[in-house]
């Protein structure tokens, strides 16, 4: 009977489905490989991010715990670190000082501009844009010894050249608190800039419209309208202000240290570099320095809570209409051109000034004739110039690329999946955020000192430092865009029958080709600058160019730090044109791509 109907069937109808039992059909099958696609995406994603973000805090605890024998728990390091002295006091009072007052100054600063620059008539907003580059090419160590050279109170051109001869005092001490306060500050700025123009640019400024129209003030509406509606933009800058002050080293050690002033990170390299070595009390600060970091997380959530009656944004157009500044007009103008020299033009141009110097003096018609191009020959004949470029090109690039293709996919596994993990995972990815640099580099020294594996003293020890630390920048930009994509692409891909990977790779990728970009350019600058993660785990050889800055600090070799720091702007300024002229042609050709 069933040879009959075979025989009789038309060639032409399409075979009726197999009945249950028989071999799956596709879409099951589909379902069954998609499934173990997933379970093994999740299993990798949690061992590798677990093991970057969680197995150095682990060895770091586990050390500054144990007891001198190994045998049990013990608080001697915290003993050793914090009781029976003043200094830790002093370092945690001032820590917390530099960190608020840093933030504080930053996202004032910041805020101003970001308003003047989306919401006024304000002249000169080009100058907006050149001014939010500083924290992205000038590193953090170069903008200190800028202004060290600008505000030091014996040597200083600020004192030498404007309060002395105008006061006859040297009013100017960057030797202090407040000096470091004033560095961070201004280094900071353009960083709350860059994210309160987001939110000024998002929010419907209808409400201000409507409050204006009734009668209030300027000052009115901005008190009791825009800050509530930008309050959760707001907080998290001021989150992000407070923990990038409160890790920060260059700013500490090169201007604290000069006076006797310690905070968590410069007391930590301090210990490490001081002989003995005492490895525990370095590990109670850390964890000290940690534990205020998330404090400051868990506070800017709570806070976040009671700014959700506050979101206004909304799918529907709209185009605030610029307030007219009328007869302030000018003086705002001036502001901002005085904020643009003092933050930009200022400490780039007495760097490229003491670059050009055989040792560095005040400008004076001696000075000026002595202007030699000798230090530039001097840093092209130094051997390990060249070394330290190789390697800081070689981290960069390769953290860049480990990150954003690690974050590509523990982003798909997050917003694409229903695994049971997803959500750990995706807190996981962001646990390095709150990790300070100096305190990761010391929890990685734990681990790689003990764990039987070649890696203390090579550059990979470094890869997986900023690897671990930009973990959570990679995954911010890879989630961006990811979340902008919807998944029926993806769907239809996989019932045409590609694999998992060949989907990821045709589609996905270049989808979301314009948000890995992105973070790939950010990652491989900051790697590219990156020192305080580095300096307590490279070992002579493995230099980058921070750390080289750094050494010639140390040694006293201003000017030839100042020629070096000209040539790794340079290098960084060209980085980044490259790596967005490259982007705008990718992203053209993928637009043309697309419309074929």
């Amino acid at each position: 009977m069933a040879l009959i109907s075979a025989s009789r069937k038309d060639p032409a109808t399409p075979s009726q489905d197999p009945p249950p039992g028989s071999r799956p059909g596709p879409l099951a099958r589909l379902r069954g490989r998609r499934f173990s696609t997933q379970t093994l995406l999740v299993g990798a994603a949690v061992l590798v991010v677990g093991y970057l973000a969680v197995v150095p805090l682990g060895y770091l605890v586990h050390d500054t715990f144990l007891d001198a024998d190994g045998t049990g728990v013990s608080l001697d390091a915290f003993a050793r670190a914090y009781g029976g002295n003043s200094q830790s006091g002093d370092m945690l009072l001032n820590s917390l000082w530099f960190a608020l007052g840093s933030a504080a100054l930053a996202l004032v600063l910041g805020s101003t501009l970001a308003y003047i620059q989306v919401r006024t008539d304000t002249p000169f907003k080009s100058l907006f844009f050149a001014a939010s580059l500083v924290p992205l090419i000038v590193p953090g160590i170069l903008y200190s010894t800028s202004w060290i050279f600008l505000g030091d109170p014996e040597s200083g051109l600020l004192n030498g050249l404007l309060f002395e001869p105008l006061t006859g005092t040297d009013p100017v001490n960057i030797y202090s608190v407040w000096g470091m306060i004033w560095v961070q500050g201004l280094h900071l700025s353009p960083v709350a800039f860059l994210l309160m123009v987001a939110a000024f640019r998002a929010m419907d400024p209808s409400l201000e419209e409507s409050a204006a129209m009734s009668g209030a003030s300027r000052l009115t509406v901005l008190r009791r309208i825009t800050v509530p509606l930008v309050r959760p933009a707001l907080i998290s800058a001021a989150l992000l202000m407070f923990v990038q002050s409160l890790e920060s080293f260059e700013v500490p050690a090169l201007l604290g240290l000069q006076n006797g002033i310690y905070v968590f990170t410069s007391r930590i390299y301090f210990v490490l570099r001081s002989y003995p070595t005492d490895y525990g009390a370095a590990g109670a600060y850390a964890i000290g320095l940690l534990v205020i970091a998330a404090a400051g997380v868990l506070l800017s959530s709570w806070l976040q809570r009671s700014s959700r009656n506050f979101q206004t944004v909304t799918g529907k157009a709209f185009r605030p209409r610029p307030v007219e500044l009328g007869r302030a007009r000018p003086f705002v103008g001036v502001a901002v051109v005085l904020y643009f020299l003092v933050t930009v033009v200022l400490p780039v141009a007495v760097l490229v000034y003491a670059s050009l110097l055989p040792y560095y003096a005040a400008p004076s018609a001696e000075t000026l004739s002595s202007l030699t191009f000798d230090n530039y020959r001097q840093v092209f004949d130094m051997p390990l110039a060249f070394t330290a470029l190789k390697n800081s090109l070689i981290l960069g690039l390769g953290a860049a690329t480990v990150v954003m293709l690690l974050t590509t996919v523990v982003s798909w596994v997050v917003l694409r999946t229903k695994a049971r993990g997803r959500r750990f995972l995706d807190l996981l990815a962001f646990t390095p955020i709150v990790i300070p640099g100096l305190v990761l580099g010391l929890a990685l020294a734990f681990v790689y000192l003990r764990m039987p594996l070649p890696v203390y003293g090579t550059l990979l020890i470094l890869l997986v430092s900023y690897c671990t630390r930009y973990l959570p920048y990679g995954m911010r930009y890879s989630s961006a865009a990811m979340a902008q994509m919807a998944p029926e692409l993806e769907e239809s891909a996989a019932v045409s029958g590609a694999s998992w990977f060949q989907t990821f790779r045709r589609v996905l990728l270049p989808l979301m080709s314009s948000g890995i970009l992105a973070g790939w350019v950010y990652i491989l600058v900051v790697s590219f600058r990156e020192l305080s993660s580095t300096i307590l785990l490279y070992s002579p050889g493995k230099e980058v160019l921070s750390v080289l800055i750094w050494e010639q600090f140390e040694n006293g070799q201003f000017t030839t730090l100042a020629a070096l720091g000209v040539c790794m702007v340079l290098l960084l300024v060209v980085l980044v044109a490259l790596a967005y002229r490259f982007g705008a042609r990718f992203g053209l050709q993928n637009q043309a791509d697309s419309s074929h």
